[in-house]
């Protein structure tokens, strides 16, 4: 007999599997020693009282063997010789794209301007040490995309899109734990990530798909209104190289030249909301005391604290995003005169600091605000704009992430203020320490960052404040500037369905093209663009 046994327990009991196996043999009336195997399905956190609980369903085999893998495995059969689709993008939605188009048959061709996900890592150091930032390989671009150096949090709303529970098995089938299966927030870490991404690389490579790093599109390929696949530049040899297929387009949310070359070739975008602010940085430590209810912190048994906050101010959101428990804050430019940060968490989420983006809503029509008229003044919005009226949310993420470097003084070093200085429009004169490497400098982000979002977040903050004593504390750091939370653009498609398309034979997917907003939402976004391809494909390329 196969039995779910539902539990609450202390986190010390979860930490040990003996003692569940006897809490849930109790519960259920069972004797222990008639449990052969156990299996925890569903793991969640209650911190809501001083006594903080854990919730536990438990698979208990009774009287016979354990007869199920802890994780369901996808057979990628050999594509050697199938149709072949271009997938622009070697992110989550482009991996999951390439490795759905195999389990349908049909041989994928990625194509990734980046480096493999273990070169990029040496361009990255570069950020911190020498303040240098290589357009084609940073913390947004190359394999593995923004996501494989940001975290790796697998937690989304996006059920209604497809199963998570599939995503997340093909993670634990690349090598990610299985506790990512359990878990109420599943995250896999910075450290381990990039392995798995590796191994899924190999799965392409061993089914007959192909993957080319350092390769950028350049042009799209069409025939009348059809797209029948890309050119490309290689970036080791200087030449380019036509690509022939299907294209589906996952380049992720900072892809901005081909947003503009989207708009040159006239295909279908809008401009999209976005939501825009700082990093906030406080010591892990005090984040574990206010969210745990102890002025012991976190003690033996319980992981590093997470938060959430979210506050209507001014009929717009405020916000956390992406927080990193036990993480550091990192530089996330892709150009060289931008200051962007982002967080990232390894595994164990043991540092001293604990970060999250914390963010205002804008929308396109919020951009006439007096608030930021400075920016939109620039020439670049100008430019931009007369390309398209589509791109003047990216014309303002670009500008403000300029003005960020300025202000940071023309490097990566970037513009903080103590939390509380922020608050109450003061200059700080020292900061704390910090995890963002590159180095921080003292500015009064309350002065330059646009009235529209500093305001907000402001009161946001005095909100957060009053909900969690101690939350509001000049302990903690203010860093601008965060940005890139989703895509400032959306590429028209008809319907979530997909079966029809706008431009034959393109399939915008992902984050990028403004339909998803993380890795697993991503991940899901592509293999549904997989399976609209596989749908939709010309029956002469022998569907």
């Amino acid at each position: 007999m196969i039995q779910d046994i539902q539990i609450r327990v202390t986190p010390e009991v979860a930490a040990n599997e003996a003692r569940i196996r006897q809490v849930a043999a109790d519960t259920a009336g069972l004797n222990a020693r008639s449990i052969s195997g156990t299996r925890v399905t569903r793991r969640s956190i209650d911190a809501r009282q001083r006594q903080v609980m854990v919730n536990l369903t438990v698979r208990c085999w009774v009287d016979e063997p354990v007869s199920e893998e802890a994780f369901q495995k996808v057979d990628y059969p050999n594509v050697e010789g199938r149709p072949q689709v271009i997938v622009v993008g070697a992110g989550p939605g482009g991996l999951f794209a390439a490795l759905r188009l195999i389990e349908l048959g049909l041989r994928p061709i990625v194509v990734e301007r980046g480096k493999n996900v273990h070169e990029r890592k040496r361009d990255i150091a570069r950020i911190s040490r020498e303040h240098r930032i290589d357009t084609e390989s940073n913390y947004s671009f190359g394999e593995g995309g923004a996501g494989a150096y940001s975290d790796g949090k697998l937690y989304t709303r996006s059920k209604k899109r497809g199963s998570v529970e599939k995503i997340l098995n093909v993670f634990c089938q690349h090598g990610a734990p299985t506790t990512i299966l359990a878990d109420g927030h599943p995250h896999i870490g910075t450290d381990r990530l990039p392995r798995v991404i590796e191994n899924m690389r190999n799965t392409i490579l061993q089914s007959g798909g192909e993957v080319h790093f350092q390769t950028s599109m350049t042009d799209l390929l069409m025939e009348g209104n059809k797209v029948v696949g890309c050119l490309c530049h290689k970036t080791l040899s200087d030449d380019e190289k036509e690509f022939m297929g299907p294209v589906i387009l996952a380049t992720g949310h900072s892809a901005r030249d081909v947003y503009r070359l989207l708009a040159v070739r006239g295909i279908e975008i809008e401009a999209k909301g976005i939501a825009v602010g700082v990093r906030l940085e406080h010591p892990s430590e005090l984040i574990d005391k206010i969210q745990y209810h102890n002025k012991y912190g976190r003690g033996r048994w319980l992981p590093a604290a997470e938060y959430t906050f979210v506050q209507q101010v001014r009929d717009r959101g405020v916000y956390s995003f992406c927080m990193c428990p036990g993480g550091f804050v990192v530089p996330a430019a892709t150009a060289p005169d931008q200051v962007v940060v982002n967080g990232m968490s390894p595994s164990n989420r043991a540092g001293r600091w604990s970060n999250s983006g914390m963010v205002v809503e804008i929308r396109p029509e919020d951009l006439e605000d007096a608030g930021f008229k400075s920016l939109i003044d620039h020439p670049a919005y100008a430019e931009l704009s007369a390309l398209s009226p589509a791109l003047r949310v990216m014309a303002f993420q670009e500008q403000l992430e300029n003005l960020c470097w300025q202000q940071g003084g023309r490097r990566q070093t970037a513009p903080a203020q103590r939390m509380s200085d922020f608050v109450n429009r003061r200059l700080s004169y020292d900061l704390p320490s910090s995890s963002y490497t590159p180095g921080l400098i003292s500015s009064p982000l309350h002065f330059w960052l646009p009235t529209f979002v500093s305001e907000r977040l402001q009161e946001g903050f005095k909100a957060f404040g009053r909900k969690s004593h101690g939350f509001l504390t000049n302990e903690a750091t203010v860093i601008g500037v965060e940005t890139r939370t989703s895509a400032p653009i959306r590429i028209l498609r008809n319907g979530e369905t997909l079966q029809h398309i706008r431009l034959e034979g393109l399939y915008p997917c992902g984050e990028g093209a403004g339909y998803a907003g993380g890795i697993v939402s991503a991940a899901i976004d592509g293999e549904r663009c997989a399976e609209a391809v596989a749908t939709l494909l010309p029956q002469e390329l022998g569907r």
